[in-house]
């Protein structure tokens, strides 16, 4: 019997490439994004591809109960969620005084509250069947304060922290949970946030949406809590909880500005 992943932000990015591995392994899908006609594109392309099963859902996740709405689509329609990936999420940058607060509660409501919504939900049809695997998309970001992106970077520790403690939760269930932390992804998000005048990704090469989805597939699938994507990532992740943190915030800031 083919299993199902459920993934949001599927219409681009490391949550279009995730798609496509499930794809390839044979998983039936639910794709969830705003973007009625990339998802549609996507579905068919898929459909005919690999001869699955796609359901493609158009939904804004910032929207309170967004979530809710979804789960009970996929109840309605019978389809059992094996596996949950939460990739939907966006930044910002910029000073914290000067950015837009709707902006930012938008981020909250899809990084946070909407992730761990869908968490809740489909967590507990897993309970039930004592199968399952979750990813939460978090971030390098999640490791230290992030002047430049203070929001987003925030977001992204309680997506980590989340993460881990489930993940304890659930060490005597055949459930896992993973948090994928990929660093700067060549994808579309540096545009959505502004940053592309940032140092951390101006005039840089970086890895490419695929790579890093396969990685985070391997690593769900291994039931790796914490899967730093890349050895540079994995060492500056680490290292700086052996810093003073004003240290930290100070050498986050001076790659978070802009490039000259």
């Amino acid at each position: 019997m083919k299993k199902t992943a459920l993934i949001t932000g599927a219409s681009n990015g490391i949550g279009l490439e995730l798609a496509k591995v499930h794809a390839r392994k044979g998983d039936n899908l639910v794709l969830v994004a705003r973007n009625k006609t990339k998802l549609e594109e996507l579905q068919r392309e898929l459909e005919e591809q690999y001869s699955i099963d796609v359901l493609a859902v158009e939904k804004d996740l910032s929207i309170k109960n967004a979530a809710q709405e979804v789960y009970d689509e996929t109840n309605q329609k019978g389809i059992q969620i094996d596996f949950l990936v939460n990739n939907a999420g966006f930044g910002d940058y910029g000073m914290f005084y000067t950015n837009d607060w709707e902006k930012e509660q938008k981020m909250i409501e899809l990084n946070i509250t909407t992730l761990t919504q869908f968490t809740k939900l489909y967590l507990r049809d897993m309970m039930k069947r004592n199968s399952g695997k979750i990813m939460n998309v978090a971030s390098t970001a999640a490791f230290q304060p992030g002047p430049m992106m203070a929001v987003y970077f925030a977001t992204k520790a309680y997506v980590l922290h989340f993460s881990e403690a489930i993940a304890n939760e659930l060490k005597d269930k055949n459930i896992t949970v993973t948090a994928l932390c990929p660093g700067a992804t060549e994808s579309g998000f540096q545009a959505v946030a502004s940053m592309e005048d940032s140092k951390l990704v101006k005039g840089k090469k970086l890895p490419s949406s695929r790579t890093v989805a396969q990685y985070g597939h391997r690593a769900m699938m291994k039931g790796k809590t914490v899967a730093i994507h890349g050895l540079i990532n994995a060492i500056l992740a680490n290292s700086v909880r052996l810093m003073p943190r004003n240290i930290v915030t100070t050498i986050t800031r001076s790659i978070q500005d802009k490039a000259n």
